[in-house]
C-alpha cells in the first residue's frame, strides 16, 4: 500500500521526491530543498505542529519543550554532497525532565545519517579507511568512529554458547615485535576475539570474554595452538577441561627448521650447497623439476642431508596417519639418526606427545587462522599500518568475524 503524506499534492515535486526517498513518516516531513552545484544539496526537515514524541528512555509519549538545530551528512546525491537539517525536539517527561529525542534517520550523537553510516561501513570492509575518507571527503577519524561504533555493537551482540573448539595463534600488529593473539571458532572459522600480546594472559581475557557472550569456559572442548609455553600455561589454568591439540603445520615447521640446521652445518663444513635452500624446503609436489633433481643429487651426495629429508617426510606421513605407535617409532628413529637437530626435535615431540596425539584424533589444524592472518596482514600492508590496536581490531572483526551489523540496506 502506498503511503500518502498529508498535503503531498500541494508540495513541490522535489520535496515530494526527497520525502519518499528518505522514507519519512508522520510527523516528519521535508519542508525545503536547495541545490547549489558548488556546495551540493541541502534538505530541511521539520515536524508537524502539535506532534508528540516518545521519551528515548521510557517510550512514553511526551509534548515538545523546545528544539535544537542539527545537521547530518547524508549519502551523495549523485556526485554532490548532501546534508540534512532539522529542528530536533526536546520533550518534557511526566517527571519534568527534559530529554532530546532520537530521530529515525540517524543515531544519537552521530553527524551522519544511518544510510551514510551503512555506506561507510560497507566501503571500509572492502577498502582502506584512508581511501574511503578521500572518496567521501571526510577526515579518517570520523570514519573510524563510525566503524568502531557499529563493529563494537555487533561484537557485543554475538552469542558464543555454541562454541566448542577454538584455534589460537599470534600475528604481527606493528613493527618492533608487537603481536596480537587471535581466537577463531574451529567449526565456523569466524574470528571470535583479538587481544594484544601473545602471553598466557591472552587466554585469561578470552576466559572473561566468553562469559560476557553467553558462554562458559567449561564448554570449550578442544584448543588448537602451537607449542608456545605461555599458551600452554594459559590453557591449563583457564580451560583445564579442554583437550590441547598442537597444530600440524607448526610441528612440520619445526621439522623444516631441523632440516635447515643440518643444511647450514654441512655448508659451514665446506659442502657445496649454495642455492639449495628452496630445493630442500617444502613437499615434493610443490617443487619444480629442477629443484627436485637438485634435492635428489644433494641427498645422494650428502647422506646426513638425505637422512634429514627422510625424517621430515616420514614425520609428515606419520602425522597424517592414524597409528599413534608410529609417533613413538619416529621418535626412536630420530634419536638414532646421529643428527642433533632431529634428536632435539624428538625430545620436543615426546614432551608434547599428548597434544600431537590430540591432532591425530581430531584432525584440527590452524589452517583457518592462517587464512585469516593473511587477510589481516594484507589489510595492514594496504593501509600502511594502523595507528592503534583498537583500529586494527575493528577492521579484523569487520573482515573476519561475519558480524550482523544493525544497518539499513543500501
Amino acid at each position: 500500500m502506498k503511503r500518502k503524506v498529508a498535503g503531498m499534492d500541494k508540495q513541490p515535486v522535489e520535496v515530494q521526491l526527497f520525502e519518499m526517498a528518505l522514507d519519512l513518516r508522520s510527523p516528519w516531513k521535508v519542508v525545503q530543498c536547495k541545490f547549489d552545484p558548488g556546495k551540493g544539496l541541502e534538505v530541511w526537515l521539520d515536524f508537524e505542529w502539535g506532534a508528540k514524541f516518545s521519551d528515548p528512555e521510557t517510550g512514553v509519549s511526551c509534548p515538545v519543550h523546545d528544539t535544537i538545530e542539527k545537521s547530518w551528512r547524508h549519502m551523495n546525491f549523485w556526485q554532490h554532497e548532501t546534508h540534512l537539517h532539522a529542528r530536533v525536539p526536546r520533550v518534557v517527561t511526566p517527571e519534568g525532565k527534559i530529554r532530546l529525542i532520537e530521530v529515525p534517520w540517524a543515531r544519537s550523537g552521530s553527524g551522519f545519517t544511518l544510510m551514510m553510516e551503512a555506506l561507510v561501513v560497507l566501503l571500509s570492509r572492502e577498502m582502506p579507511v584512508c581511501e574511503v575518507a578521500q572518496m567521501l571527503k571526510l577526515h579518517d577519524t570520523l570514519i573510524w568512529r563510525v566503524i568502531q561504533h557499529h563493529v563494537g555493537k555487533a561484537h557485543q551482540r554475538r552469542n558464543w554458547a555454541s562454541v566448542k573448539r577454538i584455534l589460537i595463534d599470534e600475528t604481527s600488529a606493528r613493527r618492533g615485535h608487537r603481536y596480537v593473539t587471535l581466537f577463531l571458532d574451529a567449526d565456523t572459522h569466524e574470528l571470535l576475539f583479538m587481544v594484544e600480546g601473545r602471553e598466557g594472559a591472552a587466554l585469561k581475557e578470552f576466559y572473561d570474554e566468553i562469559v560476557s557472550h553467553g558462554g562458559s569456559p567449561d564448554q570449550i572442548e578442544v584448543i588448537c595452538m602451537d607449542m608456545s609455553p605461555a599458551y600452554q600455561s594459559g590453557a591449563k589454568k583457564y580451560f583445564p577441561k579442554a583437550q590441547v591439540v598442537f597444530d600440524f603445520f607448526h610441528i612440520m615447521q619445526l621439522a623444516g627448521m631441523a632440516v635447515d640446521q643440518v643444511r647450514k652445518k654441512l655448508s659451514a663444513s665446506g659442502a657445496a650447497l649454495v642455492g639449495s635452500l628452496w630445493a630442500l624446503r617444502g613437499n615434493e609436489q610443490t617443487r619444480t623439476e629442477e629443484q627436485l633433481e637438485l634435492r635428489r643429487r644433494l641427498c645422494t651426495e650428502y647422506p646426513k642431508l638425505g637422512r634429514a629429508i627422510m625424517l621430515r617426510d616420514m614425520l609428515q606421513k606419520v602425522l597424517r596417519g592414524e597409528c599413534v605407535e608410529d609417533i613413538c617409532w619416529w621418535i626412536w628413529r630420530a634419536r638414532v639418526s646421529r643428527l642433533k637437530p632431529f634428536k632435539e626435535l624428538a625430545d620436543c615431540i615426546e614432551r608434547h606427545l599428548d597434544g600431537i596425539v590430540g591432532f591425530m584424533e581430531t584432525r584440527i589444524t590452524n589452517a583457518a587462522i592462517e587464512a585469516v592472518n593473511g587477510i589481516l596482514q594484507l589489510a595492514k600492508r594496504i593501509a600502511r599500518g594502523f595507528r592503534s590496536f583498537s583500529y586494527f581490531r575493528a577492521i579484523a572483526y569487520l573482515k573476519a568475524s561475519n558480524l550482523t551489523l544493525a544497518l539499513p540496506c543500501l
